[in-house]
């Protein structure tokens, strides 16, 4: 996927590093924890729901079904032109561990909840920023 200049990138914690730089090697990484074998995100120190400690990133296959969309007609940004999609997106591995996410390759007239979406990487500088495209039929 190509780079577009101008984006807004996130501020890389050593919490949030897996998640940011997991895309460098294709992979989706989401913090899961280890007593209770749930995942969980945003990527914190401790699982929100057994406040077990022992969580660490963990490799998801990156499917995911989008749960909510909104397409965006206003030129906000010049390195985004309208329309795109924006989207809520629930993992496969866990529907209520959701990411919000711009969806790429796609015609915004065809987007729908429901739809199957799997992860593409924008690498920009030092984070690979996880985007969804439609699953090929």
């Amino acid at each position: 996927m190509s780079t577009q200049p101008g984006r807004m990138l996130p501020e890389v914690t050593e919490e949030s590093r897996a998640f940011w730089t997991g895309g460098f090697e294709g992979k989706l990484l989401i913090h899961h924890c280890t007593s209770c074998g749930r995942y969980f995100h945003p990527p914190v120190g401790a699982c929100f729901r057994c406040r077990s400690r022992a969580v660490e990133p963990k490799a998801v296959s990156g499917r995911a079904r989008v749960a909510a969309y909104t397409i965006n007609h206003h030129p906000w940004f010049p390195a985004f032109p309208p329309p795109y999609a924006v989207a809520i997106v629930e993992l496969e591995e866990e529907p209520d561990v959701r990411l919000t996410t711009c969806l790429v390759d796609v015609d915004v007239n065809s987007v729908e909840v429901g739809m199957t979406v799997e992860v593409v990487f924008d690498e920009q500088d030092d984070v690979a920023l996880p985007f969804f495209k439609p699953v090929s039929a």
